[in-house]
């Protein structure tokens, strides 16, 4: 019986939009042929509010309930998918990512959450809050060559709107590493507060 879990806290994305994604990741993978690019498959691809890491079992109770308690007092809100990036530069690109534009809310509840985690122990984000969905990563085995031309291909490539979604919930996953890739399990969803007219 494993003690521990790799979890994290993620807001999940429409199917929609990650057929949309899966889109880009299509059109990106098949101009880079061959390249050192860990592409992430798009029902995997959500946008991480928190990666917790190693989460003991014994803590999951406690966990649920403070998520809970914190997500259900921020408002939904909506945000919209589109615009294509990199981390930390187009010369050497690390991270293939595309852009989320949201309301303030997602920052609050951001914070707020980072905060409850905090308290239990987790380490506290040290980078700034950049909401982003990874598409892909390059390998640490990418030479000069390699960047130049992935540089090349994502500085040619357009990424447009690619949908909008209405947030109510956010969702604690588990993450088992396997041979083929990262597998996700939903263990809960806390629901956002809805407003009453």
């Amino acid at each position: 019986m494993m003690s521990v879990i790799r979890a994290f806290i993620a807001i999940s994305l429409s199917d929609e939009i990650q057929r949309s994604l899966d889109q880009v990741i299509s059109n990106i993978r098949g101009r880079l042929p061959g390249k050192p690019i860990r592409w992430v498959v798009s029902t995997n691809i959500h946008l991480t509010l928190k990666f917790l890491g190693d989460v003991s079992i014994s803590n999951l109770e406690l966990l649920t309930k403070m998520l809970v308690a914190e997500v259900s007092r921020h408002p939904c809100f909506e945000i919209s998918v589109g615009k294509l990036g990199v981390f930390p530069s187009i010369h050497r690109p690390h991270v293939i990512w595309v852009g989320v534009e949201a309301p303030h809310e997602l920052g609050a509840l951001h914070r707020g959450i980072d905060v409850e985690m905090t308290r239990l122990g987790y380490s506290q984000e040290a980078r700034e809050f950049s909401p982003h969905l990874t598409l892909g990563r390059v390998s640490r085995s990418a030479n000069s060559q390699d960047y130049q031309q992935i540089a090349q291909v994502l500085g040619t490539c357009k990424v447009g709107f690619l949908g909008a979604l209405r947030v109510q919930s956010v969702d604690l996953y588990r993450s088992d590493l396997r041979p083929s890739g990262a597998v996700y399990t939903r263990l809960h969803s806390a629901m956002l507060s809805v407003e009453k007219d």
